[in-house]
């Protein structure tokens, strides 16, 4: 065993716990799903921790735990089922004719997730800007439709800067295999990511969503519709329902979504953009968990509104379970 990794346990669990934030990262992106991300991590650290004493230090550590984490991901993708975002799942739906139906299983969507759980928020203003870009739902959907292979090629070369030589190893494959398979996802993805969202830390950006804000709580709906740009979309996970357009959007929140009416909304950093924890008014005084929104703006304008109907998500955001006057 390498002399670097002969350590005491609690300085080689100091060790692993290091890079479980990449590691997330890693296998959200992989996956589309924050709870399946963190299971493969876990099973990623069990097996690390079991195995140490077998750990030869010909790569390092940490491509060592990439190289576990990758085969865990790899064998929970066997299914042929691929999460999505509803627009992928079929038209835009009139609104007039919006019939909910039966909620559809979670595992069918790209799920979202905090950045301070993938990302480092605190690190250089440029690298935090690029890890934010390949974290945004339109960009983790996409990945979801190339093959497993292709998909941790992409991530690797694409989204963490690896060498081709080093993704060669960690894959057990060689360069030209390597170079071949970016060369077919970069195919595959390209016009499928989505274009790109203003930065969050603009004063702009900050302005509008403050009046977003403003409009939504208190339920004003033309000064809401006001922010949307002409091919904003609405999408509210577990249905597949997903509106396009202001007018849309309108009607759809003075009818059936005016459950929403009287929400409170608490910001949280998700998926690269901005986005609330939204609360239901449940009695005078009581606001409880509803849905996490995801708010993306691009142009000074909302483009994507996506909303996300798992209460049970809002404690993966460090938020209160509820909100009292």
């Amino acid at each position: 065993m390498s002399s670097s990794l002969s350590m005491a346990g609690t300085d080689l669990e100091r060790a692993l716990e290091s890079h479980r934030r990449e590691l997330t990262g890693y296998c959200y992106r992989m996956m589309g799903a924050g709870s399946e991300a963190e299971d493969a991590v876990q099973e990623t650290m069990v097996r690390a921790w079991a195995s140490i004493d077998r750990f030869e230090g010909r790569s390092s550590l940490r491509t060592w735990l990439y190289s576990i984490a990758n085969n865990i991901c790899i064998d929970m993708l066997r299914s042929p089922q691929r999460r999505a975002r509803p627009m992928e799942m079929g038209p835009s739906t009139a609104t007039a004719e919006v019939v909910l139906g039966d909620q559809l299983p979670e595992h069918m969507f790209v799920q979202p997730i905090a950045d301070e759980r993938v990302i480092d928020v605190d690190g250089d203003p440029a690298d935090v800007a690029a890890a934010r870009e390949s974290i945004r739902l339109a960009f983790v959907a996409a990945l979801q439709h190339l093959p497993a292979r292709q998909r941790s090629v992409l991530i690797l070369r694409e989204v963490l800067q690896w060498q081709a030589t080093e993704v060669a190893e960690l894959l057990e494959t060689t360069v030209a295999s390597v170079n071949s398979a970016l060369q077919r996802a970069r195919a595959t993805l390209a016009g499928m990511q989505g274009e790109a969202l203003d930065p969050t830390l603009d004063p702009d950006h900050r302005a509008l969503l403050a009046r977003y804000v403003d409009a939504f709580e208190r339920y004003d709906i033309p000064a809401l519709v006001g922010l949307l740009r002409d091919d904003v979309v609405l999408s509210m996970p577990p249905w597949d329902v997903w509106l396009r357009g202001p007018q849309e959007l309108a009607d759809w929140f003075l009818g059936t979504g005016i459950v929403c009416e009287h929400g409170r909304l608490l910001p949280i950093n998700v998926n690269g953009t901005a986005g609330y924890g939204n609360y239901h008014l449940v009695r005078p005084g009581l606001w409880e968990p509803w849905a996490v929104q995801v708010i993306e703006v691009a142009g000074g304008r909302i483009v994507g509104h996506h909303n996300f109907l798992f209460p049970e998500l809002f404690a993966e955001f460090g938020l209160p379970d509820r909100i009292e006057a």
